[in-house]
């Protein structure tokens, strides 16, 4: 649960260094790009460590699709709550794709 944790803090960090800024259009674009890799810095502090210790748990593929469901999630509530933005019928078809399509990665394997 901590690698779960960490993924969606780090997440909420990055989304808002990413997108955050687009809001505020006026602003000069390397103050924006500055401001994003300070927010960025604290995504690396919470990512770095969630999949050090998620390793092991998890194989690298599985952090990986994990931390992008993650990504889907945050930024679907970042779109709506802080951009405004509501997500279309085709774009929610698409999310549940890709949400769906994670089972995959978490299916026994046979070696």
């Amino acid at each position: 649960m901590r690698t779960i944790a960490l993924l969606t803090a780090s997440n909420i960090f990055m989304t808002i260094a990413w997108y955050g800024h687009l809001r505020w259009k006026g602003v000069a674009l390397w103050k924006v790009v500055l401001a994003s890799w300070g927010i960025a810095f604290f995504e690396y502090c919470l990512q770095v460590p969630a999949n050090r210790w998620g390793h092991g748990q998890f194989t690298a593929y599985q952090l990986k699709i994990i931390q992008e469901i993650i990504t889907l999630v945050v930024f679907t509530g970042f779109a709506a709550a802080w951009l405004g933005e509501t997500p279309r019928w085709n774009t929610v078809v698409a999310l549940f794709l890709i949400v769906a399509a994670t089972g995959f990665a978490f299916l026994p394997h046979h070696t």
